[in-house]
């Protein structure tokens, strides 16, 4: 089965969970920025593509690949500053699925919380007043707090652990 890594990253957190599912793939796997991807993706029978939340969907950069995939496989994964287990993850999820030609053809997802973009807090402190959900307050201040240590170990072991099971799925071993 030919497959393919592609990711998106600002800061590093996407990039280091792409390597970690490469590192469960099959040795030689490509894993790659989505710049520079293979002009025939169509040549892929399975395509991880990693994003990095921007405004609760993919970032720009990865939404343009999202848009024109049409590989029978896809296996979506995602880092976000939020809580990856909130109403607000799940929907960056289900953005992303909605990006693609055949939403059907998503045969997994994973979601992991990272760091933040100190230039993009610091926006969003000048943007935002006081009171808003995204202005600075210390609740916020403690959400970016906890995502500066992600993606973690345990994060990274577990985006190798869905890579490993979306294989298996494919292979009618999981």
């Amino acid at each position: 089965m030919r497959t393919l890594v592609l990711y998106s990253s600002r800061t590093g957190n996407t990039e280091k969970v792409a390597q970690a599912i490469a590192s469960a793939l099959p040795a030689g796997t490509p894993c790659l920025p989505v710049g520079q991807a293979p002009a025939d993706l169509a040549a892929y029978d399975l395509v991880f593509l990693g994003y990095w939340v921007d405004r609760g969907t993919a970032n720009a950069e990865a939404r343009a690949v999202m848009e024109g995939l049409h590989n029978e496989h896809i296996a979506l994964f995602a880092t976000l500053g939020a809580d990856p287990q909130s109403e607000h993850g799940k929907m960056c999820l289900e953005h992303g699925v909605a990006l693609l030609p055949d939403p059907d053809a998503v045969i997994g997802t994973f979601l992991c919380q990272g760091a933040v973009d100190p230039k993009v807090i610091e926006m969003m402190y000048k943007q935002f007043p006081a009171g808003h959900p995204h202005g600075k307050s210390p609740a916020r201040d403690a959400l970016h707090a906890r995502a500066a240590v992600h993606p973690d170990e345990q994060d990274l072991r577990d985006a190798a652990a869905f890579a490993a099971s979306v294989l298996k799925r494919l292979e009618g071993k999981g």
